[in-house]
């Protein structure tokens, strides 16, 4: 059962790498929106595993995209940033059942589950495009950048998790 999970998440982890690397990245919506659907490994990775292992494996997530697209440590500390605030964020969204052991996100409602991906996926590209833009002169473009390709990234993320979901009978 364990090395199943393991070869799962490092199969969910090489083909969303390559996924973003080959094709996301080569997207641009209206010459802005640029999905990052990357973040789902931070969405499907288990909950109930080691912290610090998830951080360090969010490191070589961020650092695998930064370094095929040349974006310095963007993607990077973002990911670490996610990584770390993952718990805060699901025990805002699902309440005190996050706390037991029997908890699974498939266990929750379709609600949940894209309120919790929506908070991952705006909080990682606020630190992307605060640290890519660095400066707050350009505040309309910032908020512009962060609101669409959150939009965009999210329509995507959710389509993905639906095509890859085991429905429950």
């Amino acid at each position: 059962m364990t090395n199943n999970v393991y070869l799962i998440n490092t199969l969910r982890f090489l083909l969303l790498v390559l996924a973003q690397v080959l094709v996301f990245n080569k997207l641009n919506f209206m010459g802005f929106i640029n999905p990052m659907i990357y973040i789902l490994f931070l969405y499907w990775y288990p909950i109930k595993q080691r912290r610090g292992v998830f951080i360090l494996i969010s490191f070589l997530l961020g650092f695998s995209i930064d370094a095929f697209s040349d974006t310095l440590a963007f993607h990077t500390t973002a990911c670490i940033t996610m990584a770390y605030l993952r718990p805060t964020i699901m025990r805002f969204v699902f309440g005190v059942n996050y706390e037991f052991q029997s908890f699974k996100l498939t266990n929750t409602t379709k609600a949940q589950q894209i309120t919790f991906l929506a908070f991952l996926i705006i909080g990682h590209h606020s630190i992307f495009f605060l640290l890519e833009i660095f400066s707050l002169d350009h505040l309309l473009l910032l908020l512009k950048k962060i609101v669409f390709t959150s939009v965009g990234t999210l329509l995507l993320c959710v389509l993905i998790t639906s095509l890859f979901s085991v429905e429950k009978e």
